[in-house]
């Protein structure tokens, strides 16, 4: 067995904080985050554990007076077993690493699932950490006619054990006090009949019979909904049509649900906006507020109801017990095209983000299957191609959203259709051989927690402001920049327009009429003349095939650092030195010309640039990990290379023949 009570090999120092510490360990599916939410609530944030890409989460819970600090450890099921997320528990709870040694362990046990539960909690007891049982799903186990006697649980184990249902908030008081009162102890005092220290695995399990025997009542049954449902939603084939119509009910509802708050948020940036040309004298200054900061922000946060609210929409399904039963449905799928099992936690990840998606592969333990992991995780659709999705299926479809959800469900199609055709060619070529199989367990069903999923809609969505106030905000700015300048003297037509519109006698509406032309005048000059137009230029021929303008070429040049700043890119672009901000985002991008005064975005260019965006690889960071993670720059050069050339291929193939098929 593991020697968690070892003392560090080097002298370990803790942190500058006096607050106490507290872990929570506990066995996949147990409620653990629902606890930890319940214990921190806004008081927590997410960080790599240190050492690793694990991604583990630090908050802080109040036990009355008392302040501690929570640590929620990845879920294990025994800490004998030799995998990542197991030395990670191991390393923390035994003190070898920067992070102090807890102080107490609260152990998530599910009550109808006690007997496999008890292997983690011995060991834990065989360590002699000082542990409170937090026996959660108390109510799932009444439902299947199981009674656990908690107090002779605890006299069992010398440990308090706190009959709770996390979900509801029920016994989550109980546990505050349990958690103050072990770690007021000095030293907790161990029954005889617990694992000694030196016990083996073997000696935890037999420990584990007898103590089910004398603290669990009942014997337990079978829910006949769950098997009901479970006939439906594994089966190969209605199982996967349920997959593909809870998805794209899950598109649909983020167009049917987040148009009033992504109006509403339209309107806040215009009208600041208008208070800044209200109040600023006119120059470099002012377009730089307007035109590149208020214009470029507002591009990226008038996408954050769709990110929140998907992530939100997630949350729930995985709390009810559903995406286990897609894993297991798609498993189905994977090994055909040379993918794990194991590769749908990471591909489902990848949805928020490629980088830590990426990370999540150090749980796949074949390097093969890692690397064919790796390769293909990019073509998923990560939130940062949310704005670019909404941006385009909106101008494709507008007014009209069943469309627009239709055809943003079928970019996520597009993307996981890539990434398998993908794997099995690479299973054939540079990776070859199959994957292992996968082992996989079916939670129980149950209601989903509201609290969960606000917090996982909360943290989506600071990540995605971060973001936007770091690279989207720089870029913003650089953009208004290079099309502001160098500064060109206005065309001739432009100056005889301001002429008769100045000229006397000329009615109101005329004058207008020509002013507003000779705005469009210097505008588009200004334009042509500006660094970004000079490089879209230069650069435009090669997308040209695929029916873009040197305006959608800087697009899409800046969006090979970030795929999220494409839109904003757009919206500097085409709001850039006008006084048209008053108009939305999405009608300002609609509306902009190429040179020749065609529209900058036909139908058949947003289907174009919609398809290259799913499949093209247009982002450093994901990039950099993955030379990091393969420890080889060649996989991070065969993903560059691939995608890109992929991405433009499919485009030029969907832009020539809809042009073809006479659709522009």
């Amino acid at each position: 067995m593991p020697q968690l009570a070892a003392p560090p090999a080097e002298p370990v120092s803790r942190s500058s904080s006096t607050l106490q510490r507290v872990a929570l360990v506990g066995n996949p599916n147990t409620g653990k985050t629902t606890v930890f939410n319940r214990l921190c609530g806004a008081r927590a944030k997410t960080a790599n554990f240190p050492g690793t890409t694990a991604a583990i989460r630090v908050g802080r819970g109040a036990l009355g007076a008392r302040t501690v600090e929570v640590v929620d450890l990845p879920g294990v099921y025994q800490l004998h077993l030799d995998a990542p997320e197991t030395r990670i528990v191991r390393d923390l709870l035994a003190g070898r690493t920067k992070h102090p040694r807890p102080d107490a362990v609260v152990v998530l046990a599910d009550a109808s699932n006690l007997a496999r539960n008890l292997i983690l909690v011995g060991e834990l007891v065989a360590a002699r950490m000082p542990i409170v049982v937090c026996l959660n799903m108390t109510d799932v186990a009444a439902k299947r006619h199981i009674a656990v006697d908690a107090l002779a649980l605890g006299a069992r184990l010398g440990a308090t054990v706190v009959p709770t249902i996390a979900s509801k908030g029920i016994g989550m008081e109980a546990l505050r006090q349990a958690i103050a009162g072990t770690l007021a102890k000095s030293s907790p005092e161990w029954p005889a009949d617990v694992p000694a220290p030196d016990a083996t695995f073997q000696d935890i399990a037999a420990w584990a019979d007898r103590v089910m025997a004398a603290t669990v009542k009942g014997a337990p049954t079978g829910d006949p909904l769950t098997e009901r449902l479970d006939r439906v939603l594994t089966h190969p084939v209605t199982g996967t049509l349920v997959f593909v119509a809870v998805m794209g009910g899950l598109f649909w509802t983020l167009f049917a649900l987040a148009t009033l708050p992504m109006d509403l948020i339209e309107a806040i940036f215009s009208g600041l906006g208008s208070l800044v040309r209200q109040y600023l004298p006119a120059g470099p200054l002012r377009d730089l507020m307007t035109d590149g900061i208020i214009s470029g922000i507002a591009g990226t946060v008038v996408f954050l109801p769709q990110i929140m609210l998907l992530f939100f929409l997630i949350s729930l399904l995985e709390d009810t017990g559903y995406l286990a039963r897609a894993a297991f449905v798609n498993n189905r799928f994977f090994r055909r095209y040379g993918l794990p099992g194991q590769a749908f936690v990471p591909l489902l990840s990848a949805h928020a983000c490629a980088v830590p998606a990426i990370m999540s592969t150090r749980l796949i333990p074949s390097r093969r299957d890692r690397l064919a992991t790796i390769l293909v995780l990019p073509f998923m659709s990560c939130s940062a191609r949310l704005p670019v999705y909404v941006l385009l299926t909106s101008l494709l479809f507008a007014g009209r959203p069943a469309l627009a959800g239709l055809m943003f469900a079928a970019c996520y199609v597009l993307g996981a259709a890539a990434a398998f055709l993908t794997a099995a060619i690479f299973a054939r070529t540079v990776l070859p051989g199959r994957a292992r199989p996968m082992v996989l367990e079916l939670p129980g069903y149950k209601w989903p927690s509201i609290t969960n999923a606000l917090v996982t809609a909360r943290d989506q969505g600071l990540a995605f402001l971060q973001t936007a106030g770091t690279i989207i905000f720089a870029i913003c700015v650089v953009m208004w920049w290079l099309s502001a300048y160098p500064r060109s003297a206005p065309p001739a037509d432009a100056v005889a327009l301001r002429a008769q519109a100045s000229a006397p006698g000329i009615p109101a509406d005329t004058a207008q009429r020509l002013t507003d032309q000779a705005d469009a005048l210097e505008v588009e000059a200004r334009q042509a003349q500006s660094f970004a137009g000079r490089l879209g230029r230069v650069v435009q021929p090669v997308f040209a095939p695929l029916g873009y303008d040197w305006q959608l070429t800087d697009g899409v040049l800046t969006s090979f650092v970030a795929r999220e700043v494409f839109v904003s890119t757009m919206s500097v672009l085409a709001g850039a030195g006008t006084h048209a901000s008053d108009a939305g985002l999405l009608e300002r991008i609609r509306t902009m010309k190429r040179d020749d005064g065609s529209p900058v975005f036909t139908r058949a260019t947003a289907a174009s640039a919609l398809v290259f965006f799913v499949l093209a690889m247009q982002c450093l960071a994901t990039l950099t990990m993955t030379r990091r993670e393969t420890g080889a720059l060649r996989y991070a050069a065969i993903q560059f290379a691939y995608m890109s050339g992929l991405a433009y291929v499919a485009a030029l193939i969907v832009y020539q023949g809809l042009q073809l098929l006479g659709v522009h």
